[in-house]
């Protein structure tokens, strides 16, 4: 079977489908940015429960599995993180189907942090990109994985694990991924309970049949549950397309960072506590941030960022002419992104303008 007929997705909102796609594992990667506002456990009064929280955290020593092959290290103080979503369905993930084959990154984002913590680039992208991938080595079995052409861009973490991924992202932008951290979407789910749920402004009414979730407009606070059904919802926003669901899962990450700006959690050591264990459980990082100590300090050089002041766009892509379900990345305008980053530098809005993943209306569904 080829590369490109694994996977279970599909780009465009219209035509037929060669699989049914589960639909139920966008919901992961948007934890994430949780992560840097409540696992800030120095100074509260809860130094007993390091070790406790220490071992919620699975870790993966990408440099060790990577070697010196790899964009230089270049120490300016910015930061590049690779943010990936699996859709394992192992453990608790169980209830929202089953696997079919190998694990894949169904949600990516290269975060970008400029060099004084200030300000941040979200580069989004799409699981259908066909893109070159590199020569990797399988995180099961040791076993050499050969480079492929015009595979998907979530096969490599099929392939190879979360090494593989950042390698792939690495091969694809030339910056080298300081850190990665991967989300686990029952984590998710009980990280925004903990949180008390996420307040969202719908601008026209949700009902999608495949997220399970029904609202009307106006001003929700959503649970985990109503949360994961978000972003994961596709048919009845936009066009119907994965990249509309990106636009939206993009809007909902930043009410996310909103909430968790402004949840008092420091006034209560219990609720910091619940948070801060939810966050490490829903999490795998590199080792780099494989313990709650360096995993604070990561967090408390995060603590200035705020949602007006993170720019988040789609990758630029254009439909693939031999496939309407996949998509390719526009050469130019992607080494225009990747050099903004490279640079510590805003990315132009030039490099996005002419890109399908930056077309539609879904982002304005939620705000």
């Amino acid at each position: 079977m080829s590369e490109q007929s694994r996977s279970t997705g599909r780009i465009r909102g219209t035509g037929s489908r060669r699989r049914k796609p589960s639909g139920r594992h966008r919901a992961k990667v948007v934890a994430a940015w949780t992560v840097a506002g409540v696992v800030v456990v120095g100074g509260a009064g809860l130094g007993y429960a390091y070790l406790a929280l220490d071992g919620n955290l699975s870790s993966v020593d990408i440099d060790a599995k990577l070697g010196a092959d790899r964009p230089d290290d270049v120490d300016d103080g910015s930061q590049d993180i690779l943010v990936l979503g699996s859709d394992s369905r192992s453990g608790d993930n169980g209830e929202y189907g089953q696997d079919e084959g190998g694990a894949r990154s169904d949600t990516a984002m290269v975060v970008h942090v400029d060099k004084g913590h200030k300000s941040a680039s979200v580069v989004s992208i799409p699981r259908d990109t066909l893109i070159e991938r590199p020569a990797c080595e399988s995180d099961t079995t040791g076993d050499p994985v050969p480079a492929a052409h015009r595979a998907m861009f979530n096969t490599a973490y099929e392939v190879g694990g979360p090494a593989c991924a950042v390698k792939t992202v690495e091969s694809m932008s030339g910056i080298r991924m300081d850190h990665y951290l991967e989300v686990d979407f029952t984590g998710f789910k009980k990280l925004i309970d903990e949180l008390g749920g996420v307040e969202i402004t719908t601008k026209t009414a949700i009902d999608d049949s495949k997220s399970h979730l029904s609202l009307e407009p106006g001003t929700h606070t959503l649970n985990g549950e109503q949360s994961l059904g978000l972003v994961r919802t596709r048919k009845s926003v936009g066009d119907g397309s994965d990249l509309g669901r990106i636009q939206l899962q993009q809007a909902f990450i930043k009410a996310l960072m909103q909430q968790t700006k402004s949840v008092g959690v420091f006034s209560s050591p219990k609720k910091l506590y619940g948070l801060a264990d939810a966050a490490t459980k829903a999490i795998t990082t590199d080792s780099g941030l494989g313990s709650v100590t360096k995993l604070t300090g990561f967090a408390n050089g995060l603590k200035g960022l705020g949602a007006d002041n993170v720019h988040m766009v789609t990758l630029p892509v254009e439909y693939d002419p031999a496939d309407p379900n996949r998509v390719l990345p526009q050469e130019k305008a992607g080494r225009q992104v990747w050099a903004a980053l490279k640079n510590d530098r805003p990315i132009p809005a030039s490099a996005t303008e002419k890109s399908a993943g930056d077309k539609g209306d879904a982002a304005k569904v939620v705000e």
